[in-house]
């Protein structure tokens, strides 16, 4: 039954005015603060919506559900709790307010979940720098060229995924020879502190082959944010980058939030079309804060002071990166995973060695001798190695690995004087390959180096180690 059209007008006229009316508000009250975690009642919200805590007289603060128990809502702030009283006003933000004349398309659009966090995606970010909540940190004025969307994704369809078949050069000789990467890869970075990790990361955001590089700088010392990108990443690297920082004097939410806000702008570039370098410094800042909001909600421990939930919370978010839909884009992703006093079976460095694609490891035996960068190719492993490369690339680097570690096993002997040339012909052969072997694996932070050159003088020494 069709209406009258003065009666369709004047619906149209009601819903425009519902639309543009004010949303409802929703409100409850603080009850509780233990540790980080505000307890909140009088709410019933979804998990991960957001909320404003007010009290008179001191600045609003934004927090996020993060768990509930009957009518209590567990919240972590995104900033300093510092003037919070009992009784304190909770509201729940609302989303966006339609557009007049939005309903009047044939298929309403479906709104978000009731505050769920929506950030800036788009093009405009280039070249920026923000933070975990998408606030411009550079001083360069406000962002433009973006659109706010959901920094909660789907995941991807694993039949759905292409699999890795094109090699990356990331400039690096060390790591384009013998731990040859391939698009669309995730691969650890495992190191511990003052080895060269910062610097590496920087030499593949100049080098690499990318259209976009989005860089995660979470629960980093403030001081080395402005470093990394004024003086390791450099204008050459910065005018296609993103760069998303939460330092570690942010609250653990942000810090989360920032990692899973890199990860979203990734993905928004890898799906129109774009291949996209996502260096994330660390994965273990990222676990940490997710301890501390899990304990504080009271989770309890289980492996060196971290919950269950963190070690779900990091398949999820590598998960993000890869192989686009039947070939639409890439993100090529390198986690650091810090070792805490250089043990590579720290619970989180185990985990990450588990569910990444292969891992790099920086010795620090190496960067004390003035080797860099500082990778320990016998520990180190890229697992989608065969996939991408020839195989007369792959046997030269056998040979190479092989040669270099039977040079180390002897090393000893050799300083010792008690290594006698002619006894084992296998390490005679290791000491007269070991300095072109050295010279492989060292490059200057101001040296690119390509990836056919490279290639060649690798084959080239697996012919000279050819077994005779």
């Amino acid at each position: 039954m069709s209406l009258p059209p003065q009666w369709q007008n004047h619906l149209r006229e009601l819903r425009r005015r519902a639309a543009l009316a004010p949303p409802l508000r929703r409100l409850g009250s603080l009850r509780g603060l233990t540790g980080l975690a505000l307890q909140a009642q009088g709410l019933r919200l979804p998990v991960g919506a957001q909320c404003w805590v007010r009290t008179p007289g001191v600045a609003p603060i934004v927090a996020e559900v993060v768990g509930f128990a009957g009518d209590t809502s567990y919240l972590m702030p995104a900033g300093d709790l510092h003037g919070l009283a009992h009784g304190a006003q909770v509201q729940a933000l609302t989303p966006h307010t339609p557009l007049p004349g939005l309903w009047d398309a044939p298929t309403p659009p479906q709104p978000l979940s009731l505050g769920m966090l929506e950030l800036p995606m788009g093009a405009g970010l280039l070249g920026r720098v923000v933070d975990a909540r998408g606030q411009p940190m550079d001083h360069q004025g406000p962002l433009r060229d973006t659109l706010a969307q959901s920094v909660a994704a789907k995941p991807v369809n694993a039949m759905d995924r292409d699999p890795i078949r094109h090699p990356l050069d990331t400039g690096v000789r060390a790591i384009n020879t013998l731990l040859s990467l391939g698009r669309g890869q995730r691969i650890g970075l495992f190191a511990g502190s003052g080895i060269g990790k910062s610097v590496l990361l920087g030499m593949m955001a100049r080098y690499t082959q990318a259209d976009v590089i989005v860089v995660g700088l979470i629960g980093e010392r403030g001081r080395e944010v402005k470093e990394f990108i004024e003086d390791i990443l450099g204008p050459q690297g910065r005018a296609r980058s993103v760069v998303v920082a939460a330092p570690a004097d942010a609250p653990p939410l942000l810090r989360m939030q920032g990692a899973n806000y890199a990860s979203a702008v990734a993905e928004y570039f890898r799906d129109r079309g774009q291949h996209v370098l996502l260096l994330m410094d660390s994965l273990t800042r990222y676990a940490m804060a997710q301890r501390e909001i899990a304990l504080a909600i009271g989770e309890p421990p289980a492996t060196k002071g971290y919950p269950p939930s963190c070690f779900a919370k990091l398949p999820s978010l590598v998960e993000r990166s890869g192989n686009g839909l039947n070939g639409l884009g890439s993100i090529t992703a390198i986690y650091t995973v810090l070792s805490e006093g250089d043990d590579q079976q720290d619970p989180v460095a185990d985990t990450a060695r588990a569910i990444l694609d292969g891992h790099i490891v920086l010795s620090r035996a190496l960067a004390d001798s003035g080797h860099y960068p500082a990778i320990d190719i016998e520990q180190s492993i890229s697992r989608v190695m065969h996939q991408v490369v020839s195989p007369a690339h792959l046997e030269a680097a056998r040979l190479c690995k092989r040669s270099y570690a039977r040079y180390q096993r002897g090393r000893e002997l050799i300083q010792l004087g008690a290594y006698v040339a002619g006894q084992d012909p296998a390490l005679d052969q290791a000491v007269a390959a070991f300095p072109q072997i050295e010279h492989l694996l060292q490059q200057g932070m101001q040296e690119r180096s390509e990836w056919a050159a490279g290639v060649q003088s690798l084959c080239e020494l697996g012919l000279a180690l050819q077994p005779q």
